[in-house]
């Protein structure tokens, strides 16, 4: 049952503090491992999270939701689990056997606390430190289960009040489930209801992260109202991308009573971008929200609107879902598939040239004195190893924020090169980056050159 958010609305802030470049780690057997803003299975292959959250403490007669999820193409389910200080308790055997059905599905298994939700707002909310306590009681079941598990601390873990001290609980509770032999990837949610429109996790989770002495978490936004226009989306993801932090959607839904989010963009930027997602909610919703039910009465067979967008629409589950390689499946493409298969030739002794790039230059929004600019580079006839775009701004207009790209100014003339995971394009495909502007008088669109290497 997902609690709702007061409509609340997004402001543009000062950009995220960049943190420092850590290394990837070499990838042993132990399991899920965080590099340079990526999650790695333990097989040192990079994993994107396409899934589904699904209600199991108030559900957990349906055990067979976990091999329906896995037939309809998801390869993570995140499970909703009770500390019993709210709900009653999921055991230590109940919750080892959600893992086994997680494993037998070859799924990865995202668990959380669902307790802490709405702390210091909602009545009965839980700590996160009490939530460690949960998950310490859990060690025996979670020992040996690093390369199928990660341990999601708390659910939207404070309300819209009293949450200035997010980044000092969830380090202290990274911190505790360290020391208590937890080596396992671990999910930090999001203030706010889950959707930081404060910009509390957003602007503090590089301290977080780097209170880890493993340097193994991941961040979790959660989109619903906040979210309702594609600039909020890429601003807010991209930010994450620019700092080198890493960042899932662990929760979103098309609709909600606190706004209408952007379901086509929150999926289509994390496909281009490499982020994970895991949409809410498998079956059972109530309280008002009956409409984020992805399955009507957990059945597969009988999907909502939207259940078949999630699975079966564009960038949804079915088109972008790769198994996690641990299982032995297919690993995810590092960048995205061309749309002609390759040659069954060998390829020559001598790289054959460049087939050149183009750049198109938009305004996606504008408003007094600001507006959001996005730059879509295409390759030529042939793949292209990294580009160049740049142009020179008539009217004084000056860039002052910028995402999946490295941007320089320098007067009103612009360079923006592209960055580790967005450079190789095959022939015919894209990449986009995006930035914010300021203006005065006239905002009149530059021509973009494009150069590739």
């Amino acid at each position: 049952m997902k609690t709702r958010l007061s409509a609340a609305g997004a402001t543009l802030l000062a950009l995220l503090v960049t943190v420092l470049a850590f290394g990837q780690p070499a990838h042993a057997a132990a399991g899920f491992s965080v590099a340079g803003g990526k999650l790695y299975d333990a097989n040192g292959t990079e994993f994107i999270m396409r899934g589904v959250n699904h209600a199991h403490t108030w559900y957990p007669q349906q055990t067979s939701s976990f091999a329906d999820v896995k037939a309809l193409g998801a390869n993570t389910v995140r499970v909703v689990l009770s500390s019993g200080d709210r709900w009653t308790r999921n055991t230590n055997a109940d919750v080892a056997n959600v893992i086994s059905l997680c494993k037998a599905n070859r799924l990865i298994c995202v668990l959380e606390v669902h307790d802490t939700t709405g702390y210091g707002e909602q009545s009965g909310a839980i700590t996160l430190d009490r939530a460690v306590d949960y998950w310490l009681s859990l060690a025996d079941v979670l020992a040996g289960q690093e390369r199928y598990v990660i341990v999601n601390i708390g659910n939207e873990p404070y309300g819209n009040q009293n949450y200035a001290s997010w980044a000092t609980d969830n380090a202290n509770a990274i911190k505790r489930l360290r020391a208590g032999g937890l080596t396992h990837t671990i999910m930090v949610d999001a203030p706010n209801w889950g959707q930081d429109w404060s910009f509390t996790m957003r602007d503090n989770a590089a301290s977080v992260f780097a209170a880890d002495p493993a340097r193994n978490a991941v961040f979790s936004i959660h989109m619903y109202g906040v979210f309702d226009t594609a600039a909020e989306i890429s601003d807010y993801l991209g930010r994450f991308r620019t700092a080198g932090l890493p960042i899932v959607v662990g929760e979103f839904g098309f609709n909600h009573s606190d706004g209408n989010p952007d379901e086509d963009a929150i999926l289509a930027y994390s496909q281009a971008n490499g982020i994970g997602w895991l949409g809410w909610s498998w079956s059972g919703n109530g309280g008002g929200v009956e409409y984020l039910d992805l399955a009507t009465n957990f059945n597969p067979a009988s999907l909502t609107d939207w259940g078949q967008r999630l699975f079966n629409g564009a960038n949804g589950i079915r088109q972008t879902a790769r198994e996690a390689s641990v299982f032995g499946g297919t690993p995810p493409p590092t960048t995205p598939p061309p749309t002609t298969p390759p040659p069954t030739t060998p390829p020559p002794t001598t790289p054959p040239p460049t087939g050149g790039c183009t750049a198109t230059y938009t305004v996606t929004n504008q408003w007094q004195g600001g507006f959001q600019g996005e730059v879509r580079v295409t390759a030529g006839a042939r793949a292209i190893t990294g580009w160049t775009a740049g142009w020179t701004f008539a009217n004084g207009q000056r860039v002052t924020q910028s995402w999946n790209v490295a941007l320089t100014s320098s007067g009103t003339t612009v360079s923006a090169r592209n960055t580790d995971y967005n450079g190789r394009l095959a022939a015919g495909a894209s990449a986009s980056f995006g930035f914010l502007g300021s203006w005065t008088g006239t905002n009149s669109l530059p021509a973009v050159s494009c150069t590739a290497s």
